[in-house]
């Protein structure tokens, strides 16, 4: 009896001790994706666009600072994929980064489970593939990193939390457009534009046919809602605004903004935005939601080029009638660039880390190197069309880089890409940025083309301290923002214009700098970074994964493509090592409740 006694009390203390080990650690996230073709009339012309699990835009992707997220992604298009999620920075991880120099292609019929930690961050950010112009067919979907219960939110819990897409679109197939591109053919004024993958309402009869759906957002009266926008479109800036509403910014990109009313705001092609919006309106009718092209010429086919979204209030007495609120005027070529110097970040809130934001004092790090990134039309190399970044036009090697780089395989990229402009003629090339790991880097780009451009960086959050008309100097850095700028990871260039960037190298990897556009992109403006710890012994990187796709001078390592396991599409928050902690937890409480 004394035996049973004493065991069974031994078998409470230790399941006891055993709980927190179980509920410990940082929390995973389960997604499982088949990313297909399906049928959509998002212009009211049946066509195929790439869905998710069925869904046109897909799903959102939800995880909290410091959670692992695991998506498993089966390929069921017919041509090679690559998902890669805009803004999140892979800490140690460009393993996971899903371009093409980090990742060989999922190919056809295969599937590949992603896993990655979204460490030290929250914000709003989205995912979308990265490879062959698919973008302008979809396969888009956001991403929602929240804050951790111990940071507090610089703002009230807000009453909802809704995602919008604004995209230009085209009733064309993105491999059609891409052939265009290749051949020298512009993309010229898009079919149209959507909100999350629906048409406009028809505010006006003879601009917009009849038959299209559009997209509603329901809404109370009195209550405040985040609005998280992201363009994820092909090459057009847009403007959003909201009928009679003000738009309160809060945060883009991952970084907390100070607070300040919009009556609206230029998005910029893969940038992301949240507002505060107060529904304060009498409802006397329902309100436009509007997406409408920025730096375009006036014409009758960019009038019909604009987005219009519904948003409902439950006590609406009828539908929206009228025109639709006022655009900036097209003609005032500053209120863009001042209307995004006003964008600063908090620097007295929290965001991943309790720290305050501003807690970085990144106008006080001494600057270790300097680019000067210059882009033009596009101009032919050798026969093709391309567009180039210091006169390089980057050639996409069959052998990742980071793959390359991993195996020491020779011949497949250099690290010498030129700081500013050469006087040599432009050439298509494999050139590489060698970057300074822990340096801290200055990145000039300068416009010269006759469009906005926009630039991404992966694996980091850059501070945007300056921009202008004009051709960048020495002398531009008087008018840098030292203190506030904000954090983000894509920038816009106005064209004939320049903007400064500033960025602590602290990540180790390969890391893709590119242009947003599609076009751009497509026609080779793009360069990676390799940011590499000479101390081979700190474990600055995570190793290689172990199903890690091979292909070009490496597909020889290439096994045949094992069973993966497949997850329910319902998000888990298990951690994973707590797994097997609940295992043994299970066979002792069986063990104890046989000797009891």
């Amino acid at each position: 009896m004394r035996f049973q006694l004493g065991f069974f009390r031994f078998c409470f203390l230790f399941l006891l001790c055993l709980t927190p080990l179980v509920f410990s650690g940082d929390p995973f996230v389960f997604y499982d994706w088949t990313v297909s073709y399906i049928t959509a009339s998002p212009l009211g012309v049946k066509q195929e666009v790439i869905g998710i699990n069925g869904n046109f835009p897909g799903p959102i992707l939800n995880a909290t600072t410091n959670w692992n997220v695991v998506v498993n992604v089966k390929n069921q298009l017919d041509e090679p994929l690559l998902l890669t999620w805009n803004g999140i920075q892979q800490r140690k991880n460009s393993w996971q980064d899903g371009v093409s120099g980090t990742n060989c292609p999922i190919p056809v019929g295969w599937n590949w489970t992603y896993q990655f930690q979204v460490k030290d961050q929250i914000g709003s950010f989205f995912y979308f593939p990265s490879l062959n112009f698919q973008r302008a067919a979809g396969g888009y979907g956001g991403i929602i990193v929240n804050n951790r219960a111990v940071i507090a939110v610089p703002f009230g819990t807000p009453d909802g939390d809704i995602t919008i897409f604004i995209s230009d679109w085209y009733t064309k197939s993105h491999k059609e457009l891409r052939n265009n591109v290749g051949d020298g053919v512009g993309l010229g004024v898009p079919d149209g534009v959507l909100f999350n993958g629906f048409g406009p309402y028809r505010y006006n009869e003879s601009l917009v046919p009849g038959g299209i759906s559009f997209e509603m957002i329901n809404v109370e009266p009195g209550r405040t809602y985040r609005l998280r926008v992201h363009n994820v479109g092909i090459a057009t800036s847009l403007n959003f605004r909201i009928q009679n509403h003000n738009l309160l910014l809060v945060e883009t990109e991952g970084s907390y903004t100070v607070q300040q009313n919009y009556s609206n705001m230029d998005i910029h092609v893969g940038q992301s935005y949240s507002f505060l919006v107060t529904m304060d309106q009498n409802a006397s009718s329902d309100y436009y939601i509007v997406a409408s092209p920025r730096f375009v010429s006036s014409s009758a086919d960019w009038d019909r080029a604009t987005g219009v979204a519904i948003l409902h209030y439950s006590n609406s007495q009828g539908p929206a009638s009228g025109p639709l609120p006022d655009p900036p005027n097209e003609y005032d070529t500053y209120f863009s660039m001042s209307q995004a110097r006003s964008i600063r970040m908090n620097v007295s809130a929290g965001a991943a880390r309790p720290n305050p934001q501003g807690s970085f004092k990144y106008g006080q790090i001494t600057v270790t190197d300097v680019y000067v990134l210059l882009n033009r039309p596009a101009e032919l190399i050798n026969g093709k069309w391309r567009n180039t970044l210091n006169g390089i036009s980057y050639f996409a090697p069959e052998t990742p880089l980071r793959l390359a780089q991993q195996y020491n395989v020779p011949g497949v990229y250099k690290l010498d890409f030129p700081y500013r402009m050469m006087n040599r003629p432009a050439k298509v090339d494999t050139s590489v940025i060698n970057g300074t790991y822990k340096g801290f880097m200055e990145i000039i780009l300068q416009n010269n083309d006759t469009t906005v451009q926009s630039y991404h960086m992966d694996g980091y959050a850059f501070f945007v301290v300056g921009m202008d008309y004009g051709v960048w100097t020495e002398n531009s850095r008087n008018v840098y923002n030292k203190w506030d700028g904000v954090a983000r990871c894509t920038t816009q260039v106005f064209p004939g214009a320049w903007t400064a960037i500033l960025v602590s190298l602290d990540n180790s990897g390969m890391w893709n700098l590119r242009a947003q556009n599609l076009d751009s992109w497509y026609l080779g403006q793009e360069a990676y970074m390799s940011v590499v710890n000479p101390q081979v012994t700190d474990k600055t990187e995570v190793p290689l994964p172990d199903n890690t796709i091979y292909c070009g001078l490496l597909e020889y390592l290439q096994k045949d493509q094992e069973s993966r396991i497949n997850y329910s599409g319902a998000p888990s928050i298990i951690p994973d090592a707590s797994r097997s902690m609940i295992l043994i937890a299970f066979i002792l409480a069986l063990v104890c409740i046989f000797f009891r």
